[in-house]
């Protein structure tokens, strides 16, 4: 194709720039326009993807019919199939009148299915019918319609890692996957930035009527120097900000990074997946009992720390040295002898006066017996609260789970942990 016509689609399109990537990406729009083939559009949030599904919609034998963008992730689960291919009234609750659905309403037009990704496993099966058959029932309807309708796709994610981890159907992504286009993101278009830069300066000077803000020879690399990870919208509101708060019309570098966050979420790498299955998924409670668990064995580390210490005076240094850990968060401690205080000074008070080699056995017994008790305490609790819930839900695991805000695996461990007989 030649440049003059790449050109002239940008300019009717409002596509500003000159990155190959780009240049390559309305090619491929261009020319699979005059076809039925369906489309999928794929590029980061905010790089101008609708911009591509009018191109293709404006430029095919289907531009008098009707053109529909619809965002998938915006859709409630219960209701995006009653939104896409209608429903007969009394089909479900407030259903008090027939709807046509997006794909009857276009017909003879363009979807534009935008966040395709975050369709419903059950909607995907009933738009594969669609790009298969033209065919499509309403909810509640036992009639098949025909609709002819060219579907343009977009996402943002990785569909291919979907389909492996069983969110998105492999039959329909191959089935949209027909033409893909790349959409690059703003960081791979470094050339393209000051261009819209300028662009959006002149448009919010005409929209606040202001005088156009321009950068210094400074405020240029800094500008190009930022990845951008929300991409041509998020330069677009940075020029808008500037537009309207800045009274100074020459931006300087200080200025301009002032309005650029510090802190960039794509530089940060993926340690966690935060994608886990409901198995796996720990509850608030399931937490907090770990925290009070863990806290309990260290404490009660430290009591046995201490009571051999007590127990074997001589060996004290050298236990210090190999239990050292435990002492770095609870202060400075200094090594010295055990030597008894007198009960004046509050330490212990004894019902008689003893012998120093009397009183060091009792205070033993006691740290003994203290820290049996502390080691028993929360497990009691924990046990007391699950014989409590299942009692009161007649011993039905799945409520009683629900009641203690955890899973009925870990209250099945639970039981076996604490022998206790539903």
């Amino acid at each position: 194709m030649r440049n003059i016509d790449i050109q002239s689609i940008k300019q009717r399109f409002g596509i500003i720039g000159n990155s190959p990537l780009l240049n390559y990406a309305i090619q491929v729009a261009v020319q699979v326009a005059p076809t039925d083939m369906t489309v999928l559009i794929t590029g980061e949030s905010g790089s101008g993807k609708e911009s591509f599904s009018k191109i293709i919609h404006q430029l095919s034998p289907r531009k008098h019919g009707q053109f529909i963008a619809i965002n998938c992730g915006a859709i409630p689960e219960g209701t995006i199939d009653s939104e896409l291919f209608g429903h007969e009234k009394g089909s479900f609750t407030g259903a008090h009148d027939t709807r046509k659905g997006y794909f009857e309403v276009t017909d003879g037009g363009t979807i534009f299915l935008d966040e395709i990704g975050e369709m419903p496993l059950g909607t995907q099966a009933r738009l594969l019918r669609v790009l298969e058959n033209g065919e499509f029932i309403k909810v509640g309807s036992s009639k098949v319609q025909k609709t002819d309708v060219r579907v343009v796709a977009a996402t943002n994610v990785n569909l291919l890692n979907a389909v492996e981890k069983g969110r998105f159907r492999e039959d329909l992504y191959y089935r949209l996957n027909t033409v893909p286009i790349t959409v690059p993101p703003l960081r791979d278009r470094a050339d393209d930035v000051y261009l819209l830069f300028r662009k959006f300066a002149s448009d919010f000077a005409e929209k606040y009527r202001v005088k156009s803000v321009s950068l210094t020879p400074d405020a240029i690399p800094v500008l190009l120097d930022f990845r951008w990870p929300g991409n041509i919208r998020q330069l677009k509101n940075i020029v808008e900000q500037i537009s309207v708060l800045e009274y100074d019309r020459e931006i300087d570098a200080e200025t301009l990074k002032r309005y650029l966050p510090r802190e960039q979420a794509s530089h940060v790498p993926a340690l966690l997946n935060a994608e886990k299955s409901s198995d796996q998924a720990f509850s608030e409670r399931d937490i907090l009992y770990k925290v009070l668990f863990d806290m309990r064995r260290d404490v009660s580390d430290l009591k046995k720390l201490v009571f051999e210490m007590l127990a074997h005076q001589p060996a004290e240094n050298d236990l210090l040295k190999e239990h050292g850990h435990l002492f770095e968060n609870i202060g400075h401690y200094e090594s010295r002898p055990y030597q008894p205080k007198e009960p004046s000074e509050g330490f212990y008070l004894p019902m008689k006066q003893m012998p120093p080699e009397e009183y060091e056995d009792q205070k033993i017994e006691d740290i003994q017996h203290e820290t049996a008790e502390e080691s028993l305490s929360l497990e009691d609790k924990e046990k007391e609260l699950i014989v409590k819930a299942l009692k009161k839900h007649n011993n039905k695991r799945k409520y009683a789970a629900q009641d203690l805000g955890i899973s009925e695996r870990t209250l099945y461990r639970k039981l076996k942990q604490y022998e206790i007989e539903d």
